[in-house]
């Protein structure tokens, strides 16, 4: 599956953007998505998980109540919304999808199996 990451920018802090990531080449329905972040200088992050079907999603607590992950599958996307930006959001953010048949998303970056590109995400104070 190759998938591809947009929606990013600038934003001032209190601010808000959606990230999207839009997969095509398999059933998208087949894969958990998950998005990550990394920063410069520090190691890629887990920021939310969402089941293949959508009933289940994971968040990293810096972000819990601040970001919402969706998909939909008929439009072979998942989505990022982010809102109450912070400037330690700063990163940038990939999307990847994880083809093992698991009932909830994982955190571990290295247990996804394929990534877009990323997209800059870049929050002011």
């Amino acid at each position: 599956v190759q998938l591809v990451e947009s929606g990013g920018g600038l934003v001032q802090a209190g601010g808000s953007l959606r990230l999207s990531c839009a997969a095509s080449g398999r059933t998208f329905s087949r894969y958990t998505m998950g998005w990550f972040r990394q920063a410069p200088g520090k190691e890629r992050e887990f920021v939310a998980g969402i089941s293949r079907s959508g009933g289940s999603t994971y968040y990293a607590d810096s972000v819990k109540g601040r970001f919402t992950i969706s998909r939909d599958n008929a439009k072979a996307t998942a989505y990022l919304q982010m809102n109450s930006l912070k400037p330690e959001d700063t990163a940038v953010y990939y999307c990847a999808a994880d083809r093992h048949e698991i009932p909830t998303p994982r955190s571990s970056w290295y247990l996804y199996d394929y990534w877009g590109q990323g997209t800059q995400v870049t929050v002011s104070s």
